[in-house]
């Protein structure tokens, strides 16, 4: 069989299921071939740091650990000098790209983001704006009395560069209704990137897992992106999350093993042949998990990131990110190329 009859097999989701069945090994190498032809040795990554202005939030997710509303009794709101005061010292820090994605919090209003954005592109015009998930656009929407289709182009107008990727969560509405419920719904949120890649303009996608999907779901999540970028060819990278379980209410009593963490990201890599980057997200995994599983499929770790609130809220290690050097040393004791990379992967420095 051909690549092309190879991959249009794998689209019919009992198919795919099947590569879950396969050993490790097998998965990797055929992960990993993708990811050769694509990459070479090169791992990728970026000098950015992740701003969340706040975490109020008048969502009620049941696997988050980062809103004030659930078990994080330590509420905060930035005020903009505040938020400009982080954004100032990234960039002496040496960040390329400030990463902002907060809580659903109504005090924030849409007005309050666009200014924020203007401000920090007009005083740091090189830095690239990653900012606001689907879930977050449609919460503005929502609160602003404005379509998404225009929140989305006064956040063009207003400095945005791409969009990150979180939200997605898993698509399946049966398990949004019982981890996120009332959040962005998965028709919506898959309509929200469209439109922005209809701008011109590049977003990531994510797919968090590990607590109550299953397999199948895995599946269904990433055939959807799959077709989507068909038609919009929009995303620059996928990241799958593994489940952060500290300080939440789902309640997940078994987790998924290193093996099956990777067999993940090999199959995301088999299924997803038309989005370029895998990202073996470094705050969810951990390093030694992510580097291995640049074996697997993925090309990327994400970055230095400087502070970071979310994941570590759930038990992650990564509030304080990790040291470019220290970053690149790991990438070259694992045996490949580390590529300091811009937010859209043109490549700035190879190591």
């Amino acid at each position: 069989m051909s690549k092309n009859e190879i991959l249009k097999s794998f689209l019919v989701p009992k198919e795919a299921l099947k590569l879950y069945d396969l050993d490790i090994f097998t998965l990797g190498k055929m992960a990993g071939a993708i990811r050769e032809e694509y990459f070479g040795k090169k791992t990728f990554f970026n000098s950015n740091r992740h701003l969340n202005p706040t975490n109020e939030c008048s969502d009620i997710c049941k696997f988050c650990a980062f809103s004030a509303h659930r078990k994080n009794p330590n509420s905060y709101t930035l005020s903009k000098k505040e938020a400009l005061d982080q954004v100032q010292m990234a960039v002496n820090n040496g960040a390329l790209e400030i990463h902002i994605v907060g809580a659903h919090n109504p005090k924030l209003d849409l007005e309050w983001y666009l200014e924020l954005f203007r401000t920090i592109k007009e005083k740091y015009p090189q830095i690239h704006i990653k900012a606001l998930t689907g879930a977050e656009v449609n919460f503005l929407s929502k609160i602003s009395n404005k379509s998404y289709q225009e929140v989305l182009e006064l956040m063009v107008e207003n400095g945005v560069d791409s969009m990150p990727g979180g939200g997605a969560e898993i698509f399946d509405e049966g398990i949004r209704e019982k981890i996120c419920k009332g959040k962005v719904d998965s028709i919506r949120w898959l309509e929200i990137h469209g439109y922005w890649h209809s701008l011109g303009k590049k977003s990531n996608a994510t797919m968090l897992f590990g607590h109550i999907e299953s397999r199948e779901h895995r599946i269904d999540h990433l055939l959807r992106l799959y077709h989507q970028q068909e038609k919009s060819q929009g995303f620059n990278a996928f990241i799958p999350l593994v489940y952060q379980k500290e300080n939440n209410f789902l309640k997940v009593k078994s987790f998924p093993s290193g093996q099956e963490i990777l067999k993940t990201i090999a199959i995301s890599r088999i299924l997803l042949p038309n989005i370029p980057h895998i990202k073996a997200y470094w705050a969810t995994l951990g390093l030694n998990l992510a580097l291995v599983a640049q074996e697997f499929g993925a090309d990327d770790i994400d970055g230095t990131i400087q502070k970071e609130a979310i994941q570590s809220a759930a038990g992650s290690k990564s509030a304080n990110g990790i040291l470019r050097d220290e970053l690149i040393s790991q990438i070259k004791d694992s045996g490949f190329i580390p590529v300091e990379r811009d937010s859209l992967y043109n490549e700035i420095k190879i190591y």
